[in-house]
């Protein structure tokens, strides 16, 4: 869950630099940014899943 919390602020952090201009946009920075929030969801929403399942047995 840490490193989907991890990916999903990344994917949070690059567009807005990106809409600051510190960081300039381009096709594999933004393909890279949403990546990272998609697997970061994915991640998190696993974690969560499988943390739940080990608490209940």
């Amino acid at each position: 869950m840490l490193i989907g919390g991890i990916l999903l602020s990344v994917g949070v952090v690059v567009p807005f630099l990106m809409i600051l201009q510190i960081l300039e946009p381009g096709f594999l920075l933004l393909f890279l940014s949403y990546a990272a929030s998609v697997g970061g969801l994915l991640l998190g929403v696993l974690g969560a899943m499988f943390y739940v399942r080990e608490r209940q047995d």
